[in-house]
């Protein structure tokens, strides 16, 4: 039997699109859950794997480790490209899946490290917290309606349902994912209406539907009330 990969990752974190991506092309995984924001003892068991003790870490059957979402996702597609979960390095796409791939943890992403404690920069205060996390919650908005802006008029022009396609690729698992955390998914839909339907679509993908199950399930007023904060 292949040894699988092991990753370290928690209900509803930045190691999803990791798990899904590995669900849809087939391979075996353990996952080691380990939510890093509840405290010490979660975050002691990455320590030993990324020193920053922060998920997804992926660990390979060759025992090699892969930190950062957007890296792992990109090293699992272009790994097993017959699942087709990313333009080739010669497609007309490949560029802008780079770029979006890159503009959503430098951009939205790394805003969840202040999200999820705003003492981290702002201190005890509770009033400055609150405006962190108001300010936060604006600058991901405006990120996504960026992203609206520009990715839609490519994705027009080559055709397809997806992001960048006709193919699911990683990307689409990606905004998903991280469209479902804070400021919720609804206002994703009022930012980035072309986009909500490609992410309905991959909620919706019956490829997944146990997974997202086991992995970030969908309850009543999940659109507005998510997981993650």
């Amino acid at each position: 039997m292949e040894k699988p990969f092991t990753i370290f990752s928690a209900l509803g974190s930045g190691g999803v699109p990791v798990e899904a991506a590995m669900t849809l092309i087939g391979l075996p995984f353990e996952v080691i859950e380990a939510p890093t924001w509840e405290g010490e003892a979660q975050a002691a068991k990455v320590a030993a794997i990324n020193p920053l003790k922060q998920i997804p870490a992926l660990v390979t059957p060759a025992g090699e480790t892969i930190t950062e979402s957007a890296a792992i996702l990109i090293w699992l597609a272009d790994r097993y490209p017959e699942a087709r979960l990313a333009p080739k390095v010669d497609d007309p796409a490949r560029a802008q899946f780079l770029r979006w791939m890159t503009f959503i943890p430098a951009s939205i992403y790394s805003l969840f490290w202040v999200r999820d404690d705003p003492s981290r920069l702002g201190g005890p205060d509770p009033e400055i917290q609150a405006r962190i996390k108001a300010a936060t919650a604006e600058r991901i908005l405006d990120c996504w309606r960026m992203m609206e802006s520009q990715i839609t008029p490519f994705s027009e022009k080559i055709g397809g349902r997806y992001l960048l396609g006709d193919a699911l690729s990683v990307l689409d698992l990606y905004v998903t994912v991280v469209s479902r955390w804070g400021p919720r998914r609804v206002r994703f839909y009022e930012a980035a209406p072309r986009m909500s339907e490609v992410v309905r679509r991959v909620d919706a993908d019956p490829r997944l539907a146990a997974f997202w199950e086991r992995r970030f399930p969908f309850f009543d007023g999940w659109e507005r009330l998510g997981q993650q904060g």
